[in-house]
C-alpha cells in the first residue's frame, strides 16, 4: 500500500476534493498545528497536512511549510471541542512524524529556555553511568527509573542512590563526564535561541560535576545541579541539602521570569520525567523530550521520535 493511500485511509469520505490553502501572510488568531518528521520516520507529505488538518474539523485550514519535507504549522481559527488528537497521533505514529498544538498568540518564540539534562541535553542518566564504575549500574538505574516515572519521591531516590556510591572516588566523576553523549538538536536549539535573544538556563537534579561541563558544550548561560559531597576526593554518600527538585525547577523557571521581567507564557520548558512535570505545566510551552509515561500523560505536547530542533519548528524558526 503506499503512503498516500495509507494516510487517506483514516480520513472522512465526505470532502475528498478539498485540500488546504497555503496561507501567505495572512494572520489567523486561534491554535497552530505543528507536525515535524524524524530522521528514523518517513519524511512529511502534503498528504500528511490535509489529513491532519480534516481530523481537526475545522472550517478553514490554512498551512506553511516550515521546512519542506521536515516541518509544516496548520493555522486554525478554532480547534472543535469534539477533536479527537489520539487519533492524529495514531496517524502520524506510524510514520514516526511529531504533533504539537499551541495557542496563536504573540509568545511564540519564547524569551527563555530551561532545560532538564539527563535524557534531554544529554544521553543517558549520568547517575546510572557514574554507578556502572563501581558495577552497581543495574540496581541504581532501577531505582532511577522508578523515580523519574514517579513511583519513588526524588530526594530520597536520590539519597538512596548516592550513598550507594560512598567510596567512589573523584577521578571516577571525570571518567563518567569524558563519556557524556550529547543529545542531537541540543546545539541548534541554544544557539538559535541565545541568537535571538533568549535566555537558557540548565536545570537538572543531577549534579554539578556533570551540569558544568554539559552547560558550557550547549552554551547554556546558567546551570543548576545538586552538589555531591567530597571528603580526601572521595564521595561520602550524601548529597549537599537542599535537594534540588521538582519545586526547585519550578521555582527557577519563575525565578528567572521575574528577574527577565517576562512572564511565564514566554518560557519555554522541557525534560523527560516526573520531576520535570511542574516546570513543564508552567512554562507557556511546556514540552516533554522521548517522556517516561508518568510525564507523556500529562504533558500537552512531547516529542516522541524527533530531536531537540523540533523544539525550534514549535516556535515558528524556519531557517537554522
Amino acid at each position: 500500500m503506499s503512503l498516500k493511500v495509507s494516510i487517506l485511509a483514516y480520513l472522512p469520505v465526505t470532502g475528498a476534493d478539498e485540500v488546504l490553502e497555503q496561507n501567505d501572510g495572512l494572520k489567523v488568531m486561534g491554535h497552530i498545528l505543528i507536525l515535524v518528521s524524524s530522521a528514523s520516520g518517513a519524511p512529511l507529505l502534503e498528504e500528511h497536512l490535509i489529513c491532519v488538518g480534516r481530523l481537526a474539523g475545522a472550517e478553514k485550514r490554512l498551512w506553511n511549510w516550515l521546512k519542506p519535507g521536515k516541518a509544516a504549522e496548520i493555522v486554525l481559527e478554532t480547534l472543535p471541542e469534539k477533536w479527537s488528537r489520539s487519533s492524529v497521533e495514531e496517524v502520524l505514529a506510524q510514520q514516526r512524524i511529531d504533533f504539537f498544538v499551541i495557542k496563536d498568540d504573540e509568545c511564540r518564540k519564547k524569551k527563555l529556555l530551561i532545560s532538564d539534562m539527563d535524557n534531554t541535553m544529554i544521553i543517558g542518566e549520568t547517575l546510572d553511568d557514574l554507578a556502572d564504575v563501581c558495577g552497581l549500574k543495574e540496581e541504581i538505574a532501577a531505582i532511577t527509573e522508578q523515580a523519574m516515572c514517579g513511583l519513588l519521591d526524588f530526594p530520597e531516590a536520590l539519597r538512596t542512590r548516592v550513598m550507594m556510591l560512598k567510596g567512589l572516588t573523584q577521578a571516577s566523576l571525570g571518567e563518567t563526564a569524558a563519556g557524556i553523549q550529547y543529545m542531537p538538536g541540543g546545539e541548534k536549539l541554544v544557539r538559535v535561541m541565545k541568537e535571538n535573544g533568549a535566555y537558557c538556563v540548565l536545570v537538572s537534579g543531577g549534579f554539578t560535576c556533570f551540569t558544568k561541563g554539559v552547560a558550557g558544550h550547549f552554551g547554556f548561560h546558567v546551570y543548576h545541579g545538586n552538589v555531591l559531597e567530597l571528603c580526601d576526593n572521595k564521595l561520602t554518600g550524601r548529597v549537599v541539602e537542599p535537594i534540588l527538585d521538582h519545586q526547585t525547577k519550578l521555582s527557577l523557571l519563575q525565578q528567572y521570569a521575574r528577574d527577565l521581567q517576562i512572564s511565564e507564557a514566554d518560557c519555554l520548558a522541557v525534560g523527560d520525567g516526573a520531576n520535570d512535570l511542574e516546570m513543564i505545566a508552567a512554562a507557556g510551552l511546556g514540552v516533554g523530550f522521548h517522556p517516561k509515561a508518568y510525564l507523556q500523560k500529562r504533558a500537552q505536547n512531547s516529542v516522541l521520535y524527533g530531536d531537540l530542533t523540533a523544539l525550534l519548528y514549535i516556535q515558528g524558526y524556519k531557517d537554522f
